[in-house]
């Protein structure tokens, strides 16, 4: 039978083998605290101890006496109370960590990872150079060889092009950083060409005869082979660096090449909101970026082909183009393999891949010595997944030129730690940067990419957040028989909860339509509810957001308050979508879309993160998945009463 703790059913330990994953979070009830507490207090204590032997014949600058003074305890009396009120306070957090939150892409955290951090925290190393981070700048150069392995980027640092990967603070950064090294690489040649003129040392003829917009729809591998030679010329390095555009300024750079001031971003209309941010801050202008209708929540790969052809007619360059892998909204994947295979037809542009939320998935895709497992081994004990387009999408990865991925999200690491990688490292040559009192030359050309603060956008940076996700990867590595069992688990209780749709639709039946907006590629579902016998987008809107009120936390609850389950919501916005895919809705909601009060579909979305919603919540055989489809029930039928 179950014992109750606080209100949350706890069932005994039952006979035979131990979950795999067991061992690995503290758990919904604390289950793991013993193991927490232990290797954190043996930690710590290994940590003062290493304090004290640290010169131990010094004097210690407290003073014992000095910890019996009154003022002294006063101090850690009022020290004390605070931390007390935060503790108190954080108690109104969401419940992340438990079974009945399947809200935003964030779980409960994998014990390695957290502890790492927490430790790694005690010694505060900042990951810009060696001298203050000799550890965990060598873990996140680890960590960025086995994330572009995981992708599918070669890292033999002999090979052309080799793979390299540094954290950031998340997967906006990593955004921003695709975007700056793409207008870097595109706009290289054309400060090559200037400098060319400048010292009449014309490193390819090619370059005299062609124009501005030519230049810019060079291929990247090219344009990396050209900036790679130059910059080991001295007659022409000085000259390139002084007519680039991160020297000049965009406005000067555009009014000698107004093609530059031209470029388009390319991405699908369900891109994340960074990306106009990007754009913004880059000084590109969010008018420049060309958003894409989507299909069932991907990009219109055939809307992109004409995209891209009406660009090439009106001679506008295009920078980049964005695909996603695993949307914020519903975890979709844009079908990477047609993007890639329009840019191999004759086509140019910087191939960025947004995988922030999809960007682990791959793992499940990995044999143990890092090549591609095939489809039909991938799909063993799934139900739906993956697809031909998922599986064809997730092997294109590797001819993306670089890709954000989030550990912080379906790595299971603490905020934040995002990631960015790229396909030949020797884009980050256009991002170098020196400050004496931080770098110096070490005539390694190797370390150059080994120090990964020299070429991002962050400065001084966590070793913590290294250690976290080096650990995870050391005890859960990319491949499918570790860190994929921990994600197939999501993908399945992502195909329980789309299997049970059909179920709940004929139950209420006569009281609210139900249905799945757009097909999961991965964890993520989505749903849309309109009451029985309305065409009014916006009636439906607003029944489904007296359901989100019932999963949603406020702030002024404690610990979740009552709430049976806590999800999360979003809205799709009606200009995003093209006009089949309106259709296509309207027709599956019974709504009309093109109302005047019809500006977005407003939908509860669902991310199963959690390693335990497959398990059972009390000592029948129903799953957490269950439970919650049966609570949705309950709430849809009380609203209708």
């Amino acid at each position: 039978m179950a014992r109750v703790v606080q209100g949350w059913p706890v069932m005994a330990t039952p006979s035979g083998p131990a979950d795999e994953l067991a061992s690995y979070f503290l758990g919904a009830f604390g289950e793991n605290n013993d193991l927490l507490e232990g290797v954190l207090v043996e930690l710590l204590r290994d940590h003062v101890y290493w304090r004290r032997n640290f010169h131990p014949d010094d004097t210690p600058p407290i003073s014992t006496a000095a910890q019996f003074d009154e003022g002294y305890q006063q101090r850690v009396a009022n020290m004390k109370r605070e931390l007390h009120r935060l503790a108190a306070q954080l108690k109104r957090s969401v419940p992340t960590f438990h079974p009945r939150y399947i809200g935003h892409m964030t779980s409960d955290l994998l014990l390695p990872g957290l502890i790492g951090q927490l430790v790694t925290t005690l010694y505060n190393p900042n990951n810009i150079v060696d001298e203050v981070a000799p550890v965990t700048l060598a873990l996140e150069h680890e960590v960025g060889q086995q994330l572009c392995r995981m992708v599918g980027y070669a890292t033999n640092t002999q090979a052309v092009p080799c793979g390299a990967g540094h954290l950031t603070s998340g997967g906006t950064l990593a955004n921003d950083e695709a975007l700056f090294l793409a207008r870097a690489t595109r706009f290289a040649p054309l400060a090559v060409r200037d400098a060319c003129e400048a010292t009449g040392a014309w490193v390819e003829p090619a370059l005299r005869d062609a124009d501005d917009v030519e230049l810019l729809g060079w291929p990247t591998a090219r344009a990396l082979d050209l900036v790679h030679r130059v910059l080991r010329r001295p007659d022409l390095s000085s000259a390139f660096a002084a007519a680039r555009v991160e020297a000049r300024g965009l406005v000067s750079f555009a009014a000698s090449h107004p093609a530059a001031g031209r470029c388009v971003v390319v991405a699908p209309a369900s891109a994340h909101y960074s990306w106009a941010k990007a754009m913004r801050l880059l000084g590109l202008g969010e008018h420049q970026l060309v958003l894409v209708p989507t299909c069932e929540g991907r990009m219109e790969v055939d809307g992109l082909e004409t995209t891209l052809r009406e660009l090439e007619t009106s001679r506008t360059p295009v920078l980049a183009v964005i695909g996603v892998y695993g949307t914020t909204e519903f975890g979709s994947f844009d079908e990477l393999h047609r993007i890639a295979g329009l840019r191999r037809a004759d086509r140019s542009f910087w191939l960025h891949v947004d995988a922030a939320g999809g960007g682990y998935l791959p793992s499940v895709f990995r044999e143990t010595d890092g090549s591609l497992r095939p489809r039909e081994q991938v799909s063993a004990g799934f139900r739906h997944f993956p697809s031909e387009r998922v599986y064809r999408s997730t092997a294109a990865l590797a001819e993306a030129d670089s890709v954000t991925v989030d550990p912080h999200k379906l790595g299971y690491v603490p905020y934040g730690a995002g990631a960015f990688l790229c396909r030949d490292r020797r884009a980050f040559e256009l991002a170098m940067q020196q400050a004496a009192y931080v770098f110096t030359s070490t005539g390694d050309d190797e370390a150059r990419f080994r120090n990964a603060a020299r070429f991002s956008l962050e400065g001084s940076r966590p070793g913590a957040a290294a250690a976290a996700v080096a650990l995870n990867h050391r005890v859960l590595p990319l491949d499918h028989a570790h860190y994929g069992q921990l994600l197939s688990r999501s993908v399945r209780a992502c195909e329980s909860l789309y299997d049970q749709v059909p179920g709940l639709r004929a139950r209420l039946e006569g009281l609210a339509s139900v249905a799945v907006p757009f097909e999961p590629d991965c964890n993520v579902v989505g749903l849309a509810f309109n009451p029985q016998g309305n065409r009014s987008l916006a009636v439906a809107n607003a029944f489904t957001r007296r359901l989100f009120d019932a999963l949603a936390v406020r702030p002024a609850d404690q610990s979740g308050g009552d709430a049976a389950f806590f999800g999360s919501c979003t809205t799709v916005p009606l200009a995003h979508l093209g006009t089949a895919e309106r259709a296509r809705l309207s027709k599956m909601l019974g709504v009309e879309f093109e109302s005047a009060d019809a500006s977005g579909l407003f939908m509860l979305r669902h991310t199963l993160m959690n390693p335990w919603l497959l398990s059972s919540p009390d000592d029948s055989a129903r799953t957490w998945i269950d439970a919650y489809v049966s609570h949705l029930e309950g709430v849809v039928r009380a609203l209708r009463a």
